[in-house]
């Protein structure tokens, strides 16, 4: 009886964890794909003039960016490593071999979406600080990110 309660309790551990890294794949997928209609569903139309200026719209995706910047980093635990994937890209592996890399594209983000914050005040501020912010997003993706076949 005892054994079959250690089975049964080493089964559910190992399902919870299981549970918990696809909860933190899912939410990496759902800020990068809020990183990709932010920045190129409001930021890039409005500054090609696409769209007409909005402020508020900057702001919040502004807001949304930088929240993704500070939650990343807990999102790539080494136990997410050799999970499987099925998305259309996946995480580099070198997301974990070159950690302080990861870290540091990371940060350089972060950086870019809050000095991005005190800058953008009209359409020809949001063009000449926009390439940082996308600069910065798409040299993380060159690294750190494997489209998948």
């Amino acid at each position: 009886m005892r054994r079959s309660v250690l089975v049964a309790a080493a089964i559910l551990l190992g399902a919870t964890a299981v549970v918990a890294q696809q909860a933190e794949i899912e939410q990496s997928h759902a800020l990068m794909k809020a990183n990709g209609k932010n920045l190129g569903g409001v930021l890039s139309p409005m500054a090609r003039g696409d769209k007409p200026y909005d402020q508020a719209a900057i702001n919040a995706a502004l807001t949304q960016l930088d929240e993704t910047a500070k939650k990343l980093p807990s999102l790539y635990p080494a136990s997410v490593k050799a999970v499987k994937q099925t998305s259309e890209y996946t995480p580099s592996p070198k997301i974990w071999d070159d950690r302080p890399g990861f870290d540091a594209a990371i940060a350089a983000f972060g950086k870019a979406v809050t000095e991005a914050k005190g800058k953008i005040k009209d359409v020809d501020s949001l063009k000449a600080t926009l390439p940082t912010i996308g600069k910065s997003c798409s040299g993380c993706h060159e690294t750190f990110r494997v489209k998948n076949s």
